[in-house]
C-alpha cells in the first residue's frame, strides 16, 4: 500500500524511498513486528479462554511433555499470519503477483492448519484432520499456484529445475515441473510442521530461512547482481524480500511469548502455513534445491520419521528412540534449551552453505 506513495514522488521527492525493496522489507519487519508484540497478549488470552484445556499432549510423546506444556494454548499461528499480512499489505507492491500467489498458498495452508487445530482443542485428541484428506487438498493448493508461477516465468526456465553449484545443469521438467513444484511445497510445509515440537525449536530455523531466501529473491530478481552471481534472472521475484521480511518481524514478535517456557505454541497453523511460505518462495526463485539445505533441519525432521516408520514396518524395530529425531535427544538425557539452541547453531550453519551456492559456481 505505502508503495503507491512513489506515485507522488515527483512532488515530495522523499517519497522515492518506498521505491526501494530494502527500505520496504525493513519497515515490514518493524511493522510485524510490533504489531504481534502490541496483539500478541491479547490474542493469547483470548485463546486460553477458548481453548480451555489447551493443546492436547500426546501420550506417547515425552512424558515430561504431559507436566511442562499441559494447558498451553495452540494457534500461535494466528499471531504470526496476522501480523505477517498486516506487514505485506502495507509494504509490498500490490500489483506484484508473486506476492499474492505466496501470500494465498501461506493463508490457505494455514486454513487446513487451523482446522487440524480446531480439531484437537474441540476434541481433545492428538488425531486432527485425517492425513490423506489434508494432503489432497495441500496439493490442490500447491498444484495451483505451481500452474501460476510457471505461466508468470518465461520459458524455459519457468518449467526447469536449477541445480546449485552447477550454473549450466538446468532440467526442463515441462508440465512435470508443477508437480514438482508442488511436492516441495507441500514437503516443506509438512517438515517444518513436525519440527514443531519444542518451545521455540522452528520458528527460529523458519526465521533463518525466510532471510536467507529473502536475499536470495532480491538476488534473484535484480538483473545486475542474477548476472553478477550467475543465477537465473527472475523478473518480479524481488518483492518476495517484503514478504520474507514481515515472517522476519512476525516470528521475533511470536518468539518473545514462545520462548521457553512457551505462553502459546504456534500449531499447525503457523508450522504449515510457514513451511508452505518458505517452499513457494523457493519454487518462484529457481532455488527448491538449495531450499532442501537451507532448510536442512527440517529435511532431517521429516527424513527421521519416515525412517522410523519404514523400520518399524518392514523389521519391528525402532532407529531412533522416538521421532522426530528431537524427541530422540530428548529421550537420551538432552534438556530442551540444549536441544533447541544447538538445532538452531545447525540451522544456521545449513543457510551459510545454502548461501555458499550463489557464489560457488
Amino acid at each position: 500500500m505505502f508503495y503507491w506513495l512513489t506515485e507522488l514522488s515527483d512532488k515530495v521527492s522523499f517519497l522515492n524511498v518506498f521505491r526501494y525493496i530494502t527500505f520496504r522489507t525493513g519497515g515490514a519487519i518493524v511493522t510485524a513486528l510490533l504489531f504481534v508484540f502490541l496483539f500478541g497478549g491479547p490474542m493469547i488470552d483470548l485463546l486460553r479462554v477458548k481453548q480451555g484445556k489447551g493443546q492436547p499432549i500426546r501420550l506417547d510423546g515425552p512424558q515430561s511433555h504431559l507436566i511442562t506444556k499441559k494447558g498451553t494454548p495452540t494457534m500461535g499461528g494466528l499471531m504470526i499470519l496476522s501480523g505477517l499480512v498486516v506487514a505485506t499489505v502495507l509494504w509490498a507492491n500490490p500489483a506484484n503477483p508473486y506476492v499474492w500467489i505466496v501470500l494465498g498458498v501461506t493463508l490457505a495452508f494455514g486454513a487446513i492448519g487451523f482446522y487440524d487445530d480446531y480439531l484437537k482443542v474441540t476434541k481433545q485428541t492428538h488425531a486432527g484432520f485425517a492425513g490423506r484428506t489434508r494432503l489432497m487438498a495441500e496439493a490442490a493448493i500447491t498444484i495451483v499456484a505451481c500452474t501460476l508461477l510457471m505461466h508468470l516465468g518465461k520459458p524455459p526456465i519457468a518449467s526447469s529445475l536449477v541445480f546449485p553449484f552447477i550454473k549450466e545443469l538446468v532440467v526442463n521438467l515441462g508440465w512435470g515441473f508443477v508437480l514438482f513444484g508442488a511436492f516441495v511445497i507441500v514437503g516443506a510445509g509438512n517438515a517444518v510442521n513436525l519440527t514443531d515440537g519444542l518451545d521455540g525449536l522452528a520458528i527460529v530455523p523458519v526465521m533463518i530461512a525466510a532471510a536467507s531466501f529473502g536475499l536470495i529473491s532480491y538476488l534473484a530478481g535484480n538483473l545486475v547482481f542474477a548476472d553478477y552471481l550467475q543465477i537465473h534472472y527472475i523478473a518480479g521475484t524481488g518483492e518476495l524480500s517484503v514478504l520474507c521480511g514481515a515472517v522476519i518481524g512476525a516470528g521475533l514478535g511470536f518468539l518473545w511469548f514462545n520462548a521457553p517456557p512457551a505462553s502459546i505454541f504456534m500449531g499447525d497453523t503457523g508450522s504449515l502455513s510457514l513451511g508452505g511460505l518458505l517452499g513457494t518462495v523457493a519454487v518462484a526463485v529457481k532455488h527448491e534445491i538449495v531450499l532442501a539445505i537451507i532448510g536442512g533441519l527440517f529435511v532431517l525432521e521429516a527424513v527421521s520419521v519416515i525412517v522410523q516408520v519404514v523400520s518399524f514396518k518392514l523389521t519391528g524395530k525402532r532407529v531412533f528412540k522416538m521421532a522426530p529425531i528431537h524427541h530422540h535427544f530428548e529421550q537420551l538425557g538432552w534438556t530442551e534449551p540444549q536441544i533447541v539452541i544447538r538445532f538452531w547453531i545447525v540451522a544456521v550453519v545449513l543457510a551459510l552453505a545454502g548461501l555458499a551456492s550463489l557464489k560457488l559456481r
